[in-house]
C-alpha cells in the first residue's frame, strides 16, 4: 500500500488496520516457522506496511 493512500484514512482507521497487520505477522511468523509459508517476502512487506501505518499515525498526531 501505498503512503498517498494511508494519509487519507483516519486515525482509528489507521489504529484497527495496524492491529489486523499485526495478526496477519504474527500468522505468518508462526507459519514460517513450520515451513508453510509459500512466499516469505511477504513477512517483509506486512512489517514494512505497519511501518507506514505507524508513521502516518505519529504525523496525524
Amino acid at each position: 500500500m501505498k503512503f498517498k493512500d494511508i494519509t487519507g484514512l483516519t486515525l482509528e482507521e489507521m489504529k484497527k488496520k495496524v492491529r489486523e497487520l499485526g495478526e496477519e505477522l504474527f500468522n505468518l511468523k508462526m507459519k514460517n516457522s513450520l515451513g508453510q509459508v509459500g512466499n516469505p517476502v511477504q513477512i517483509r512487506t506486512v512489517r514494512r506496511d505497519i511501518a507506514r501505518y505507524k508513521t502516518a499515525i505519529g504525523q496525524k498526531k
